[in-house]
Order: structure tokens, then C-alpha cells, then sequence
């Protein structure tokens, strides 16, 4: 199972501005020696000494990860601007088929679709996996007049389009993954996502806002989380933040180190970074959530963030 990420952020797509990439420019030319700029690979040396902040960026679209299984079946977790970006740096697959699944619709995990270039290929398929009942009406919403051109509105789409009613809690299996979704508190309702293949387990857990009984081990429902191999989760703000936005659908970095570590995670991933964060400030989230796993210590808990074009293997 491969997995990767194709928009991380929370909330509203969030573009470097002009001024954020000059920071980055003078930033890392202050660091700079003459003999830094020697030769080609004094050049080269000097940029891959730069910390991750400062050289790259964590990416700026709205929720959307891939998940490919060992055959190479695709399955798009949320539909936010991530997917335009996905759909441009990758080939189609040979059947032109994929499995969406959609943990909740707000406008931040639906606003790529109507850019996501594969749903225009006559020949292509999709099955829409949803808990929502009402998922195909919710759906075709934003793909209407006058909010999108006419050749591109539902109407012109839906035939290709098939949709699956799941019940939470219930696992089913498509193309080889089996796979479990389980109700979380957000507003409206969101859904984190089990993937298991060949005894590996992943779960995709956006858009939550983490409550004392989802700590509690002895709820039997909450064994969903238990041993996964890695897990991808809503850390969007730091603990003063999360005290001030209670019931705003969202969780603190340190919750969810506490989280993984109640559970037995092996591999924890921070998602869905706060639109007013630049790199700099999602680094430092992610070191002082190391630093805090490290305090913890009472499992080998890895800790990254989830940065867009990057991806891992299970």
C-alpha cells in the first residue's frame, strides 16, 4: 500500500504569498559563505544543508490523499484542491477507475472536483464511497450553474459516477483493501477511514475534534484505531488555540500525540495545517511535537507532518 499527499491544509487553499517566498530567499541567503557558491555542488551541498522550512513547503491545497494498493488501484481520500495537483504529476490508471471515499462535505474536501481532470475522460469510472446518505446530491451541488460552465455540471458527469451507501462501523472491501469507517466529532459529522492490506493498516483521521471518550480503551468501537501501522490526523492547532476553539471541529498536536500513543500507533502524521501557518510555523509544530513524544516516551511513536508531493509505503 503506497499513500500519498496531494493537499494538507485546513480550512481554504493557502498559496505562498510574494512575501513569504522573499523571506525564504533572503533567509537562506544570509546563511550563505562565498565558498557555499564555489561550484555546482558547493551549491548543491549548501541547499540540502537548509532546513525543510526554508527549502521547501509543506504545500498550500486543501485535503486530498491517494492511496494505491499493491495492484495499483486508486483511491482518493477527499476531493480538496489537492487533487488537481494530483491529477497533474500523475498518470491516469490503465482502467481509468477510481474509488473515492469521503470523510465529510465540507466546502474545503469538496472544492477540486470540479478540477479534477479525470472526471472529463468519456471512458473514465468512479465509485463514490459515503456514509451520507445524501452524498450524490451534496455533491453535484458544486458542480451546477452558475458556479461552473456547462460542459463541466453534473448533468454532463453523473453517468460516470456510481454511488455506495456504507454503514459505519461495517467493513467492505474494494479491490483488495478492506476497509472500516468510523463517526468522529466535527461539525456536521466527519468520518476517519481504515485501510488494511496484507496485515498493514493505515487510517486517514481528518477534521476531528478529539473528546475524552476517544481515549477511553475499554469502548469497544474505539478498538478502530487500535495497533494501526500509521495514521494520518487532524493537528491542526497548538493547545492554546484548541482551548479557545472548542467545538470548532479540531485538534491540538499534543492531543494527538496522546492519541497515537493511547492506541498504539506506530507512525503519526499531522494533517490538515492551519491556513495561517507559514513552513516555518508548521515545523516548529512538528519539533515540539517530537520534543513531546520524547517527554511521553511510552512508545516508539514516530512523528511527521504531512507535506504535499511526499508519500510513504506500508
Amino acid at each position: 500500500m503506497r499513500i500519498n499527499f496531494w493537499g494538507v491544509r485546513g480550512s481554504i487553499p493557502t498559496p505562498l504569498t510574494p512575501q513569504q517566498v522573499q523571506a525564504k530567499i533572503s533567509a537562506a541567503v544570509s546563511r550563505m559563505t562565498p565558498n557555499d557558491a564555489a561550484d555546482a555542488e558547493s551549491k548543491q551541498r549548501f541547499l540540502s544543508s537548509l532546513p525543510e522550512w526554508l527549502y521547501g513547503t509543506v504545500g498550500g491545497n486543501t485535503a486530498c490523499v491517494e492511496v494505491r494498493s499493491k495492484d495499483d488501484a486508486r483511491f482518493i481520500l477527499d476531493l480538496g484542491t489537492g487533487v488537481r495537483a494530483m491529477c497533474k504529476a500523475t498518470k491516469p490508471p490503465a482502467d481509468l477507475h477510481y474509488n473515492v471515499l469521503l470523510s465529510h462535505f465540507h466546502w474545503d474536501h469538496l472544492q477540486g472536483f470540479p478540477f479534477f481532470d479525470q472526471t472529463y475522460f468519456p471512458n473514465a469510472t468512479f465509485d463514490i464511497y459515503s456514509t451520507f446518505p445524501a452524498a450524490e446530491r451534496l455533491l453535484a451541488a458544486q458542480s451546477q450553474l452558475p458556479y461552473f460552465p456547462q460542459n463541466a455540471c453534473w448533468e454532463n458527469l453523473k453517468a460516470r459516477f456510481t454511488f455506495h451507501l456504507v454503514k459505519e462501523g461495517q467493513p467492505f472491501e474494494v479491490d483488495g483493501l478492506k476497509i472500516v469507517m468510523h463517526k468522529m466529532r466535527h461539525p456536521g459529522n466527519s468520518y476517519s477511514m481504515s485501510f488494511e492490506e496484507d496485515g498493514k493498516r493505515f487510517i486517514y483521521a481528518t477534521d476531528v475534534e478529539l473528546e475524552q471518550s476517544d481515549f477511553d480503551t475499554s469502548i469497544p468501537r474505539n478498538s478502530f484505531f487500535r495497533d494501526a501501522d500509521a495514521m494520518v490526523i487532524d493537528s491542526q492547532y497548538t493547545a492554546e488555540e484548541a482551548m479557545q476553539k472548542v467545538n470548532w471541529g479540531h485538534s491540538s498536536f499534543c492531543n494527538t500525540v496522546d492519541f497515537a500513543n493511547a492506541y498504539g500507533i506506530k507512525h503519526l502524521y499531522m494533517f490538515h495545517h492551519e491556513p495561517m501557518y507559514d513552513d516555518k510555523k508548521v515545523h516548529s509544530i512538528l519539533q515540539s511535537a517530537r520534543w513531546y513524544a520524547e517527554y511521553e516516551a511510552r512508545s516508539p511513536l514516530k512523528v511527521d507532518i504531512a507535506v504535499e508531493g511526499q508519500g510513504f509505503n506500508l
